[in-house]
This record gives C-alpha cells, sequence and structure tokens, in this order.
C-alpha cells in the first residue's frame, strides 16, 4: 500500500505543478517561456534555501520531474561543488549535477529529429 501511496502523491505534486501553469497561462499574460523560466528559477531559490528537499522527499518524481526539479538540481550542484571547490564552484557544479539530464535530452531530440520529420506551421 505504501508504494501506491508514493505514486498517488507524486501525482498530485506533479498535478499541482502543471495546474498553477496552466492558470497562469490562462489568466496572465505571462508567455509560457516566462512561465518556465519562473519554475527553474522558483527550484533554485527553493533548493537554495532548503524548502525543496522536504517536497522531494515526501513526493519524488512528482516533484524532480517538472522544470522546479531542474533548478532544484541546480541549486544541489552548487551547493555541493562550492563545498568542494569554493567559488569556482558556483560555476561548475550546475553543470556537473545536469550533465546527465542534458545529455540524455539532446540524444533523444537528435534521434527523435532522425525518425520523425518536422513540419512547418502554416
Amino acid at each position: 500500500m505504501g508504494s501506491i501511496m508514493n505514486y498517488i502523491w507524486a501525482f498530485v505534486i506533479g498535478g499541482a505543478f502543471c495546474v498553477i501553469a496552466q492558470i497562469l497561462i490562462d489568466k496572465t499574460t505571462l508567455t509560457p517561456a516566462r512561465i518556465l523560466v519562473s519554475y527553474v528559477t522558483a527550484g533554485v531559490i527553493l533548493g537554495a534555501l532548503g524548502l525543496y528537499g522536504p517536497l522531494v522527499k515526501f513526493s519524488g518524481a512528482g516533484a524532480t520531474t517538472p522544470l522546479t526539479g531542474f533548478g532544484y538540481l541546480i541549486s544541489k550542484g552548487v551547493k555541493e561543488a562550492v563545498g568542494k571547490q569554493g567559488l569556482l564552484g558556483a560555476l561548475t557544479g550546475p553543470f556537473t549535477a545536469a550533465a546527465g539530464g542534458i545529455a540524455a535530452a539532446i540524444c533523444f531530440g537528435y534521434l527523435a529529429a532522425l525518425v520523425f520529420r518536422g513540419k512547418p506551421k502554416k
């Protein structure tokens, strides 16, 4: 029963992030790009303040999959790298922490571009 609740909470928390973004799209003049950047920035700030970690422990992929999770990953990488390398870690930490995800996105995006043919908008 415990693992089912983990899935339910991941769905609820991840869905809440999506609902908030949809409300911002529908009710404000913010563009989707600005909302996405705001999500990453919010993840960095909440991660730096230590507020996002407990949410990740509680909901797992529900908190790490949205873009706020990417921001949290960046802040976590900076903290670890600054602890090991000093101020230089502030520059290298985000890249080290997110390298696997970025590499996967590039590889899968390239494979998708090879398999599917894009169509121009009309």
